[in-house]
């Protein structure tokens, strides 16, 4: 009876040999759970690197929103003119007149009543007077200078003085400035700030 036992016992330990019964991984079962593992992981990276809905639209308007605002204070620290109902752009110059404009215009939009003279100018009081260097100048349509240290005048045509440079209005030509300054006096608006709303 003893063999009999033990003969049983010894096959059941030889089938499980065979079958993997034995607990021990083979090398192909290690392969597959280490696999598993990276596959797991893989998918870990790619939730976090991929978020869904709105979490992934809202770096890019964060981005947009930033740009808008650098964009506003830009404009805000801008020196912007109108000529009626027109907004130019100047290339202003930097010199102690602008700085001392600029000034001028923080507190609050500087409105100044132009009027014609001599056939290519307007000129008009700015009500205060600025610092200036004037010197011996040939103007030429588009030309923005300051006259006499308290009076600007913007240029349609040509002339020869002395004046302090300012700026010059550098999205029309001399057809465009005879356009919005030779046909009666008119309105120049200064403000640091948009004037295009």
């Amino acid at each position: 009876m003893k063999k009999i036992i033990l003969n049983m016992v010894s096959l059941c330990m030889a089938f499980c040999l065979f079958t993997g019964c034995s607990g021990a991984d083979t090398e192909e079962d290690r392969n597959r759970t280490q696999g598993q593992g990276i596959v797991s992981e893989q998918e870990n990276t790619d939730l976090v690197q991929q978020p869904e809905g709105d979490a992934a639209v809202e770096p890019q308007q964060n981005t947009q929103m930033d740009t808008e605002t650098e964009k506003s204070e830009e404009m805000e620290a801008m020196l912007q003119m109108k000529i009626g109902d027109t907004v130019v752009a100047v290339d202003w110059e930097n010199n102690e007149s602008v700085e001392a404009l600029k000034a001028l215009c923080q507190e609050g939009p500087l409105t100044i009543q132009m009027s014609m003279y001599g056939g290519f100018e307007q000129v008009g009081p700015i009500g205060s007077r600025l610092p200036s260097a004037d010197v011996q100048t040939q103007t030429s349509a588009g030309d923005i200078v300051l006259y006499s240290s308290d009076q600007i005048v913007v240029f349609y045509g040509s002339n020869s003085w002395a004046y302090t440079r300012l700026g010059h209005v550098a999205d029309r030509d001399a057809a465009g400035m005879r356009e919005l300054l030779g046909h009666g006096d008119v309105t120049i608006t200064i403000s640091m700030g948009d004037l295009t709303h």
